[in-house]
This record gives C-alpha cells, sequence and structure tokens, in this order.
C-alpha cells in the first residue's frame, strides 16, 4: 500500500510543480492575450543625420586547384555549395570514388550543375585528384 501512496504523492508534486510553472509565467506576460504571437525586440538604434553607415566586402577565398579543363566548372559549381578547398585538403580518391561524389551532390544533395558541366568536372577530378595523379 505505501507503493502506491508513494506514486500518486509523487504524481501530485510533479503536477502542482507543473501547474506552479504555467501560473508564474502567466504572470510573467509570457502567456498573457496581449503578448501573443508577438515577439520582444529591442528597440532599433536611433539614426542620426550625419552618420555614415558602410559593410566591408566579404573575402574572397580562391581555392588552388590544378590548372587543367573543367577547373572553372568546378570552381563555379563547387563553391555553390562548399569551398573548393574540399578538394584539395582530402586526400586524394579513386576515380570511381570522384563519379560517385559526383553523383551525391546532384542527386542526393540537389546541386544544380547542368549534365556537360557535371562531366567536366568529374573528368577533371578524375585526371587531377586521384592518387595516381598526385604521386
Amino acid at each position: 500500500m505505501r507503493l502506491r501512496t508513494g506514486r500518486t504523492g509523487f504524481l501530485i508534486l510533479a503536477a502542482a510543480i507543473l501547474v506552479g510553472v504555467a501560473v508564474a509565467e502567466h504572470r510573467m506576460g509570457s502567456y498573457a492575450a496581449e503578448n501573443l504571437g508577438k515577439i520582444a525586440q529591442p528597440a532599433p538604434a536611433a539614426l542620426t543625420e550625419d552618420s555614415q553607415y558602410a559593410v566591408a566586402s566579404y573575402p574572397v577565398f580562391e581555392a588552388a586547384l590544378v590548372e587543367g579543363a573543367g577547373r572553372a566548372e568546378t570552381q563555379i559549381y563547387c563553391s555553390t555549395c562548399h569551398t573548393p578547398s574540399y578538394i584539395t585538403m582530402q586526400p586524394p580518391l579513386p576515380r570511381a570514388i570522384w563519379d560517385t561524389e559526383m553523383q551525391k551532390m546532384t542527386k542526393t544533395y540537389g546541386a544544380k550543375i547542368p549534365p556537360a558541366d557535371a562531366e567536366k568536372i568529374n573528368r577533371y577530378l578524375q585526371e587531377h585528384y586521384t592518387p595516381e595523379m598526385r604521386k
């Protein structure tokens, strides 16, 4: 009988805590009707007439890709999702793996690469970034 009373007591205590938290949140205003659907943000900074505002240009990182046919396409299309440095910072991959990687980028990840350019990129990677070519 004690075990049952212990469980019941625990459930009552847990319910009381949850009700207390809900009441506290309501009193703090989080769930008050006038606050529903609103996002509390600080007031914007006051702008003055004589202020100058500018943003620096984004840095452009040039990947050190090997010269060759397909290099431009590789830089253009690979840069849309990640840096082309991913190619140079990993160990050379076998030709079959590059083919698999291209399939993954276009079919799985949905990279918008025209088929002719995808073939150029694949050939470029297989010609310059395989174990046989990097020895």
